[in-house]
C-alpha cells in the first residue's frame, strides 16, 4: 500500500465529474474522457460496483471487451464506498456538498446505514426521509432513464440519490442488456444502468476464483451492451470503487481508545470514532499510538483541510463527520459491534489506496 492518501480528484478526473461532463457538456471535452463519448448521439453510462482500476489491470486476459476500450482510470470519492460513490456520479457532486459522506453516518445521536436506510431502531424512512438527508437533484434534473435492480426502485437510498429519475428494473443481468437496448431504440439520449455483481461476489469470497470468474461474466455483459448499441451511440463505463482482500485480518481496537469513544461510525476500512465529550485530543493520541501503523489516523479537521470532501463542505455534512477516523493504509479492517450484515466480509474497501480509489473511465462505441 502507498506512504500516502490517494486524494479524489475533484473538479478533474474523478467520478463525479462524470455526468456533467457528458450532459452538461462544454466546448472542448476534458482529456480523461475519451473523445468517442464526448461525440456520441446517444450515451450508457454503465457503472460496474466494485470494478476497481487494478483488479482490472491483474485480470486482462479476463477481460478483452473491456480492456479493448478507450479509457483509463480516474478516481473515486472518499470514502471509497457505495454509498458515497453513487451519490457523487448522480449529482455531479463531492461528498462534502451533497451529504452522504459514507455507508454508516451519524444522524441525530444515531448511526444511519445509508444502503439499508435502517438505523438500530429499524426502517429510518419516517424520521429520517432520504429526500431532505439529501437534496441535490440528480443528473441536472434531466429525469433520465435509469437501468437497475427492480428491488431498488422502493429504497431509501434510491429515494436519496435517484429522486425523480425514471425506474426501469431488471432481475438478471440478460435483462438488463434487454432493456438498455429498449431505451436506446425508443430514443433516449442517456441511459444510467447500474450491476452490482463484482462488488458482492468480492465482498462474500474476496478476489480469488470466483472474482475472476465474475469479472469474465461481467465482460461478456459489456459486450452483450456493446452489441445492442444503435449506430452513433456510445457505453462509458466505471465503477464506484475498487477493492482489498481482507479475509481475516480484522482489527480490534485497543482498550486504551474505549473509555474515549462515545460510539462509532463508518466502515471497516474507513471507521469514524466518535469522542466522549472533551475527550478527542485524547482519544486521537491513543488511536495514532496503537493503530498508527496500520492507518492514517486523522481527525476531522484534518481531512477537511486536506480536501477528502471536495472543496465545499456543508454544516450538515461536517456535523455527520465522527472526531476521529482511522483510514486503513494496510489490507485490514478495523471491528465495530456494531457494524454486521449476513457474512463476514472477504474483499472490502473505503479507504483511500489506489487498489480502491482508481477505477476505470471507458469508452466503447457502437
Amino acid at each position: 500500500m502507498g506512504d500516502h492518501p490517494l486524494i479524489p480528484d475533484y473538479g478533474g478526473a474523478c467520478i463525479a465529474s462524470l455526468v456533467p461532463a457528458l450532459l452538461e457538456p462544454g466546448d472542448v471535452a476534458p482529456p480523461w474522457l475519451p473523445a468517442a463519448a464526448a461525440e456520441a448521439d446517444q450515451v450508457v453510462l454503465l457503472v460496474l460496483d466494485g470494478l476497481g482500476w487494478d483488479q482490472l489491470q491483474a485480470r486482462r486476459h479476463l477481460a478483452p471487451t473491456l480492456v479493448g476500450m478507450a479509457g483509463g482510470s480516474i478516481t473515486s470519492v472518499s470514502p471509497s464506498t457505495t454509498a458515497t460513490a453513487l451519490t457523487s456520479i448522480a449529482t455531479g457532486l463531492a461528498p462534502g456538498e451533497h451529504g452522504v459522506i459514507g455507508y454508516r453516518v451519524a444522524v441525530g445521536g444515531e448511526v444511519l446505514n445509508i444502503l439499508r436506510w435502517s438505523t438500530a431502531q429499524g426502517d429510518a424512512r419516517r424520521h429520517i426521509a432520504p429526500e431532505q438527508f439529501q437534496t441535490h437533484p440528480a443528473f441536472a434534473s434531466q429525469r433520465p432513464a435509469v437501468v437497475t435492480k427492480a428491488e431498488f426502485a422502493s429504497s431509501g437510498f434510491s429515494g436519496a440519490h435517484l429522486c425523480q429519475v425514471r425506474f426501469n428494473g431488471y432481475r438478471v443481468p440478460s435483462t438488463m442488456v434487454t432493456e438498455v437496448g429498449r431505451l436506446l431504440r425508443d430514443g433516449e439520449p442517456f441511459v444510467y444502468a447500474y450491476y452490482d455483481g463484482i462488488d458482492k461476489v468480492a465482498h462474500e469470497y474476496g478476489l480469488g476464483d470466483h472474482y475472476d470468474a465474475e469479472v469474465a461474466a461481467v465482460d461478456r455483459i459489456v459486450g452483450d451492451i456493446l452489441s445492442v448499441l444503435p449506430a452513433g451511440a456510445a457505453v462509458v463505463v466505471t465503477a464506484d470503487h475498487g477493492q482489498v482482500h481482507v479475509g481475516d485480518r480484522i482489527v480490534a481496537l485497543d482498550r486504551d481508545l474505549t473509555p474515549h469513544i462515545a460510539f462509532q461510525s463508518g466502515e471497516g476500512r474507513f471507521r469514524w470514532l466518535h469522542a466522549r465529550s472533551g475527550r478527542a485530543p485524547a482519544l486521537h493520541e491513543a488511536a495514532m499510538a496503537h493503530h498508527g501503523g496500520d492507518a492514517w489516523v486523522v481527525t476531522r479537521d484534518e481531512t477537511i483541510e486536506a480536501g477528502w470532501w471536495g472543496p465545499v463542505v456543508t454544516d450538515a455534512a461536517r456535523a455527520r463527520l465522527g472526531d476521529v477516523a482511522l483510514v486503513a493504509r494496510e489490507p485490514v479492517s478495523f471491528h465495530d459491534d456494531a457494524d454486521t450484515g449476513p457474512f463476514v466480509l472477504i474483499g472490502r474497501h473505503g479507504s483511500l489506496t489506489e487498489d480502491e480509489m482508481l477505477v476505470p473511465c471507458l469508452v466503447g462505441p457502437a
